[in-house]
């Protein structure tokens, strides 16, 4: 069977078929459109010296990124599913549940040890696994609509946090075991916040799988044109449940450095995630319809999301409350950029 690229090739000097060449205006916007998220970060910075004395300062910008990094973990894995096509609305009651979940564990097991915390860890990422994979499987093998699955499994994860914590908070009992959680969070290896190492890493493994493996470029495909994929002898189903699996995973990360933090869960917890992790995919280049991924602006568009919040909050420009607001006016123009980017090519 002919790999993707040999049927949609052409050879130079076949008949009726004049040789592929490359327009640099072309090739121009295609760069813009992966710088454009650096150079709206860069803006902001300049904004935000701008606004306040306070921003520049490296305790105010490590803040930045430390808080940016649940968001920036779980929008790399938001890249692969957009990337194939797909579309995932329940990370955020995904990320409640697995943090409820991954507390209660502990609790269970009791103790202030590192091996109750593994074994609260272990715990959080097989229930942010087996979520992926349920919303993986229902998308592929179900042949429903994954904004149909994915809001039905918004509903569903966010219904059984309320149920655990009974309408109230899924607390750390033992304060000696959130002590010796904290500095997961709190905690930095030569300057640098646990968090940021986290995602860098987390982004760093993300790209060399979308860029420089099989599974990366069939992700890519199936987000380009899945009847050429299928027809190329790319395995549909397992490739886009796998993108499934893998943004469970990214969620599971996310908590393991989100629950030391405060050290509890609500049934608000990770309230709006879905939206911040679809804009900064958005804001990072992907196109929503699916295609190329850029993990590299999506770290980057989520930095920018917690960059605009936190000039929000040093500025009185507009008041912090209209945050969520702001961010949904973020992604209605980066739709429109990417949508102007598309007919002028």
């Amino acid at each position: 069977m002919m790999r993707m690229n040999e049927m949609t090739s052409v050879e130079p000097g076949t008949k009726g078929e004049a040789p592929e060449r490359t327009n640099p205006a072309r090739r121009a916007r295609i760069d813009m459109r992966a710088l454009s998220p650096f150079i709206a970060l860069a803006v902001l910075i300049a904004l935000g010296a701008l606004t306040s004395p306070v921003f520049l300062t490296l305790d105010n910008l490590t803040n930045v990124a430390t808080r940016a990094s649940f968001i920036a973990v779980i929008a790399v894995g938001a890249t692969f599913v957009i990337a194939a096509g797909g579309l995932d609305l329940s990370v955020g009651s995904m990320a409640a549940l697995t943090a409820g979940v991954m507390i209660l564990a502990m609790n269970a097991v009791g103790g202030a040890e590192w091996t109750t915390i593994a074994v609260g860890m272990a715990v959080a990422i097989g229930v942010a696994l087996a979520c992926g994979l349920f919303n993986g499987l229902v998308v592929t093998f179900g042949r429903i609509e994954p904004f149909i699955v994915t809001l039905g499994g918004m509903g569903i994860y966010r219904a059984l946090v309320v149920f655990l914590a009974a309408g109230g908070t899924i607390t750390m009992s033992d304060w000696d075991l959130r002590e010796t959680y904290r500095p997961i969070y709190f905690g930095d290896v030569l300057g640098v916040p646990i968090p940021v190492i986290v995602f860098l890493v987390v982004a760093a493994i993300a790209a060399v799988i979308l860029y420089k493996t099989p599974f990366g470029r069939h992700v890519v495909a199936i987000g380009s044109n899945e009847e050429v994929a299928r027809f190329s002898g790319v395995p549909i189903r397992r490739v886009r449940t796998l993108t499934y699996v893998i943004q469970g995973l990214c969620v599971g990360i996310a908590i393991l450095i989100y629950v030391p933090r405060l050290g509890s869960a609500t049934p608000t917890t990770g309230l709006l995630w879905e939206l911040q992790a679809i804009t900064a995919v958005v804001i990072g280049g992907t196109a929503l319809k699916g295609g190329t991924p850029f993990v590299w602006g999506t770290v980057v568009g989520a930095l920018i999301l917690e960059l605009v919040a936190n000039i929000m909050v040093l500025s009185d420009f507009v008041s912090e409350y209209l945050v969520g607001a702001v961010q949904g006016a973020i992604i209605i123009i980066a739709m429109l950029v990417q949508r102007s980017l598309q007919r002028g090519r």
